[in-house]
Formats: C-alpha cells, structure tokens, sequence
C-alpha cells in the first residue's frame, strides 16, 4: 500500500510541476506527420533520440500482439460510452447501485481462449486487469492522463497515468487506480486499487525487444446480500419514506470480501536472422514468455446474522480464503517470411497451485484443501497476408492427463471495399471448469464440496462472421454449442436460506446472437444504435439471457466559442427485455442460475453534456432521470436494486510534457 500511495504522489507532483498544457492536434493524424502540437515558441522537449516535433500520430499504445493503437484525445461518442468505472464499453453490463460493485451479464462470451480452469469469484474480476488487458507505450514526449469521476456518497474515483521515453529504445509507465465510494445502501462501501507498471525496450540494432509488467490490485467491497424479501415491496411501491435508499436494512451489515492479486510479467523476442533482399524477407526469432500471479478472494464476517442467510455454519464467525499460485513459461522460436507467412511454434511449462490452508472432515466425506498440478504444453500461431485476405489461426494444448485442455482459433478477414471488411472465425475450447466448481471451502455447511474427480471438461464450438463499415453498419453474429455447460445452481429456497451449489449440464446448448450497430447522422445530429438479438437452445432453463438489448442515443455535437470548445449533449436509452436474470451470491462472488424472480424490461434514460477543451474531455450525466415517473420496479439482480436517479461529473486530462 506505501508503495502504491508513493506512486500516486509522484504521478500527481509530475502533473503538477507542468507550466502550461501544450496545444496538441486531436484525432487521428496521417503518417506524413504533417500535423504538429505547439509552435516554434511552445515546442515541447523530445526524449532522447528524437528528432522532430512531436505530432499525435507519435504517441503509441501497444498490446502483446505488437498492435500499435494511436492515442486519441477526439470527443466521440464512444468516449461517452468508455467514461465509466471500467473505462471500456460497458454495453451488455448492467451495473450494481453502487460504483465498484459487480456487474450482471446480459450477454455470454461463451468461448475462452484459456486451456486451464480460472481462478473463482468471477464476480469481481471486471476491474481484474489481466495479462492481455496491460499496454506498453511508446511516445516522443512524457505524457500524463489524469481521469476523475463522482462516486456515490462519499468518495470518487481516480486514474492518474504517466509514461515517458527516457531514450528512443526504452519506455516506461506508471498508473494508479483508485477508488472508494460509500454507496446509497447500508453495507456497500467498495475501496479498490489498481497499480501498474510497465517496461517496453528495443535495442539500436532491432533485434531485441522486452516487454514487462507488474500489476497489483486489490478490490475490497462491503457485501450485505440485497435487501430483504419484506422490502421488495416497499422499494417498488415508491413510498417516500424510503427514498433515502440507507433506511432500508439489508440482509447482513456484517460482511465484507476481497480479491488481491500481484503479476510479475515479461515477454523477451531476440531476433537470430533479419535479412532483406528484393525478393523476400526472412526473420527467426527466439520468443519467451514468463508469467507470475499470486491471487487469493477472502471472505470475512464478524458474527452471524440473524437470520441463516447461507445456512448453518462450523463458526461463529467466517473467515473463508482460497489461493491460486499460477506460473508458466514458453520458450519457442517465430518464422516469417513474405512468402510463407509469419509462423510460431513454441513450448510451455505450467505450475499451479490452488486451495486452502486445512481440509474439511464430514462424516461421510473428507473435502481436500488442494489441487497442483505441473504439466507441459505446446503453442502454435499462423498469419498470412494475400492481397485482400487475412488469414489467421492459433491454438494450444495441455501434455497432461489430469488438466486436459485445448484451444483451436481460425479468423480469414477480407477487404471487400475500401469501406467493408468481412470477417469470418472458427473457436473451439475444451478446458476443465473454473477452480471452485472443482473445489471449495467454507466455514458455512453448504459451501463444501469436491467435483474434482466428478466433473468433465465443458467443450465449447463457435462459428463468427461480422461486417465492418462505417457507411453501412456493424454487424456481428455467432453460434456457439455447448456441451458439459457448468454454472452455479439455485436450488431451493427455504426461509430466506439459499442453497446454491455447483451443476453441470450433460445435455448440449446451442447459443444464438447477432448485434448490430449504425450510426444515422443529420447535420450535427447523429442517432447511434446498437441493437442484440440473442436465443438459446436446451432442454431445461440453465442458461438464461434477455431476447434482446439496445443501446440508443440521441445527441447533438459542434464546435462553438470560435472552435475554442466542441460540445456533445444528448439521451441515451438503455433497454433489454424481461428474463430470468442471474442471481448474486456474494459469499462465492458468482452468479448463480435461478428461476423464480424476473428482472428487465425498464426503460434507463441518461441525459448527457460533454465538452472538449484542448486536451481537457468533460464529462456531465444526469444518470437515470427517469427513475421516478417510471416506476421502481428496476432490479440488477433479484434483490439487488438498480441504480436511482443521480447527477455525476468527471473529467480526462491529458498533459504533453
């Protein structure tokens, strides 16, 4: 914790040492670099080894795939919809009331590209950064983002970033996250931090590059289980004597959970032949990779409450932690050629180490407190440009007869026109379910079992195609079958006592889904729509997702004060159609699969004023204004009500040194 408070106090001096915030050109630029930031009396001073000014199109992101990804400091739309939490679009989430809380899923990402089970509590992981989710930088100049939000109550939210090139090879970054927001209900304070580091390096000669990382995180949130099924009826009814949402006295008030995690990453290239010649160009690298994690979820509980809520128990008081220690390495070698493609072929070494710290003795049962496993595996990739088409393929599989696993990707890609690009993929996983179907312990009775033996791999097949073009529309659709589908169970409901327990389903699934997006421009009106249609197949109600879900705003933008500002205002509906939505466990952090209570079918509207000033974006949302002529029967899970009406501000803040 003093290393990341340390962190946040030399980002915030950095931002406030600046002068002045120099004038830099928005959007995406052409590589003629024909646009630069400031004039001969305001130039900003390069890093070493560069030699021009500095233009926007200079200032990269790049993720593990050497994607570069170009800083954009324009006011869209999408930047409306990124302004959040997670700062990702969050279509297909549907938010708890309070900022930090998890999210319910209307949509299912049913395919993984992991061959091993994941750690549990996925309930929390959203704001989880994992490997693919960490950038490494390259820019001319140091470059700080600061980005601030309202919170609920007491508390706000805040991702102060800074990255510099101290030489042209070597790069590195700092980023803080951190959030802490009271909540409107009794019990639901959420505290979490987010530290990042990075390291990007290339040697003068090309032929060596690093990229690294280290991540700590810790998510810490107040659970008190949702309101009581007495007051379900007093919070639909709309009586005043419980608008002030803190009057309500929830199921626990005792109750408290976190997920802490630490990563230690590096990915090293060493380039052993970089030849060109007329005809072709041939490249042999040596790739390795080496990754770290030490994670672990608690669940805490200072006495009882007075009613059962998760059944009988072996203490008074609950104190339940499970770990995962994850490490691997690959070491391979990557072949490309003009001809042939770009071919990569490597070997893995995985050790885990997952459970806790004592095992659990019944009568007729004995519960084990681990599961390790040490195991190869191998890695394979292929992509290759002809002409117009993409074509792309990857996979990898699991030497070892306990953690059986594997992972086949194929995706062709082509240009049809300069505005259309058609895209066409094949998925299929086969892996082991997450860590705590398979084994899990509690100090409560009914949260003790051992499916490791029991329980089979759950195969997932998936076919994709999706159409790109900004004139046209966006369209995405893919079919997934399912077999061996695991998920959490709700199975009865006795006097407010929950049994929930781990399924797996023999029978298959079939998985639709098509999203479609388009945006209609009139002058400086535009009307963005995002609409998903979505449909499963089986035989019994295990799977449960809204028929549909749409996104859609009304917003007007222009430049105004002389082009000084460019001001965004408009309504954003969001909308998804009555279901069986999953519930909340928040002693596993899971949802869980139930069939009694509806959620959905409430309209949300969001009125917005966004404004861009220089490098400063402003953010202004009347959140769920229609909150109280519509009716309060908006829930994000059963007995976990959606957010009210609430007015939030928050601001992103870009500084070139």
């Amino acid at each position: 914790m003093k290393i990341k408070i340390l962190a946040l106090l030399f980002l915030s001096s950095i931002c406030l040492s600046l002068n002045a915030q120099r004038k830099l050109t928005g959007g995406r630029v052409p590589n003629s670099g024909s646009r630069q930031f400031g004039n001969d009396s305001s130039r900003a001073k390069l890093s070493k080894g560069f030699k021009d000014l500095a233009t926007i199109d200079m200032y990269k992101r790049i993720n593990l795939r050497n994607d570069s990804i170009q800083v954009d400091t324009t006011l869209t739309i999408t930047k409306d919809y990124e302004f959040n939490y997670l700062q990702r679009d969050r279509f297909g989430l549907l938010s708890f009331a309070n900022i930090g809380q998890t999210y319910n899923r209307l949509t299912l990402n049913s395919v993984s590209q992991s061959t091993l089970p994941l750690f549990g509590a996925r309930a929390r992981h959203f704001n989880y950064y994992e490997e693919d989710d960490i950038l490494y930088y390259y820019v001319p100049t140091p470059w700080t983002r600061l980005t601030y939000k309202t919170a609920f109550e007491q508390g706000q939210m805040l991702d102060a970033f800074f990255t510099v090139n101290l030489s042209k090879q070597f790069n590195f970054s700092l980023a803080y996250k951190a959030l802490r927001s009271l909540g409107n209900y009794q019990n639901a304070l959420t505290s979490s931090g987010n530290f990042r580091f990075t390291i990007n390096y290339k040697s003068k000669n090309n032929r060596y590059n690093v990229k690294g990382h280290m991540v700590t995180q810790d998510l810490l949130n107040q659970e008190n289980g949702g309101l009581k099924d007495e007051d379900i009826e007093n919070f639909e009814s709309g009586n005043e004597e419980f608008i002030d949402r803190s009057v309500f006295d929830p199921n626990f008030e005792n109750a408290e959970s976190v997920l802490e995690g630490r990563r230690f990453y590096l990915n090293q290239t060493y380039k052993i032949i970089n030849k060109k010649d007329s005809l072709s160009t041939n490249k042999l690298s040596v790739i390795n990779e080496i990754s770290f994690e030490d994670k672990y979820f608690q669940f805490y509980q200072n006495g009882l409450p007075a009613t059962a809520f998760f059944g009988d128990t072996f203490n008074n008081d609950i104190n339940d932690k499970v770990s995962l220690e994850n490490f691997k390495t690959t070491l391979g070698v990557s072949f490309k050629n003009n001809i042939v493609g770009d071919v990569m072929f490597a070997a893995s070494y995985s050790d885990l180490n997952y459970g806790y710290g004592s095992i659990v003795i019944f009568p007729d049962e004995i519960i084990t407190n681990r599961i390790k496993a040490n195991f190869l595996g191998v890695e394979a990739s292929y992509k290759k440009t002809l002409k117009k088409f993409i074509i792309e393929g990857k996979g990898s599989l699991n030497l070892s007869d306990e953690f059986v696993g594997s992972y086949l990707e194929g995706n062709i890609g082509l240009q049809l026109f300069e505005d259309v690009q058609l895209l066409g993929g094949i998925n299929i996983n086969s892996r082991l379910p997450n860590f705590n179907y398979l084994l899990y312990q509690s100090d409560y009775i009914n949260y003790n079992w051992n499916n490791y033996e029991d329980f089979n791999n759950v195969n997932t097949q998936q076919i994709k195609f999706s159409v790109n073009s900004e004139k046209y529309f966006n369209a995405d659709f893919d079919v997934s079958n399912i077999d061996n589908y695991t998920y959490f169970n709700l199975q009865e409901t006795i006097d407010q006592n929950r049994v929930i327990k781990p399924a797996q389903y023999s029978k298959p699934i079939q998985y639709f889904r098509l999203k479609l997006n388009k945006e209609i421009r009139l002058g400086n009106f535009a009307l963005d729509n995002t609409v998903m249609y979505q449909n499963v197949i089986s035989d019994d109600d295990v799977l449960n997702v809204p028929s549909f879900i749409t996104r859609n705003t009304l917003y007007y933008s222009n430049d105004i004060f002389k082009k000084a500002m460019k001001l965004q205002t408009g309504i954003t509906l969001n909308y998804f159609t009555e279901y069986n939505g999953n519930g909340y466990d928040p002693l596993l952090a899971e949802f869980y699969t139930q069939n009694e209570t509806k959620i959905g079918g409430f309209p949300v509207l969001d009125f917005f004023v966004n404004a861009k000033i220089r490098q400063t974006r402003i953010f202004l949302k009347a959140e769920h204004f229609n909150s109280s002529f519509t009716g309060f029967n908006y829930f994000s899970a059963p007995n976990h009500p959606f957010r009210d009406f609430t007015i939030r501000f928050g601001l992103v803040w870009y500084f070139f040194l």
